[in-house]
């Protein structure tokens, strides 16, 4: 886990991940609507990696390294994950939290995922009518070793 500081405007840890409420929401290359458009996200449920807050403001990062600034309300709490397994292989979903459990089935990597839950390594994702378990080193948008329920 990196070292988390409590943003300046939320109080929330910083950084910290979350996803894209809306399906079109403008990056800023500053912290107000004074500073241009660098580019528009248009897919809702995207993770995002708040990295700074300013006001209503927070500077984000995506899964690519690239970033910029976005409005507060375009942001949900909601985890989400991309799958990103460092071979680029599809990414099993376990029917349970182990390496020896059934695989359920396979995902693509750059797949966008809900992610319920993390324990101990293993990532609890719900996708396309699937749900079950993977790995958390496969995904982009969960720290490593990070828990929560």
């Amino acid at each position: 886990m990196p070292e988390r500081t409590p943003g300046t405007a939320t109080g929330l840890p910083v950084p910290r991940f979350v996803s894209l409420k809306s399906g079109r929401a403008n990056v800023r290359r500053g912290p107000g609507t004074d500073f241009p458009i660098d580019w528009v996200y248009r897919k809702s449920g995207l993770p995002l990696e708040v990295i700074a807050e300013s006001s209503n403001w927070r500077r984000i990062r995506d899964h690519e390294g690239d970033g910029g600034w976005i409005w507060h309300s375009m942001l949900d709490g909601e985890r989400t994950a991309i799958m990103d397994a460092a071979d680029g292989a599809p990414v099993a979903l376990h029917k349970e939290p182990a390496d020896g459990a059934p695989v359920i089935a396979y995902a693509e990597k750059g797949l966008v995922a809900r992610v319920k839950s993390c324990k101990a390594r293993w990532c609890h994702l719900e996708t396309g009518g699937y749900e079950g378990w993977v790995l958390q080193e496969t995904l982009w948008g969960v720290y490593p070793g990070e828990e929560f329920e």
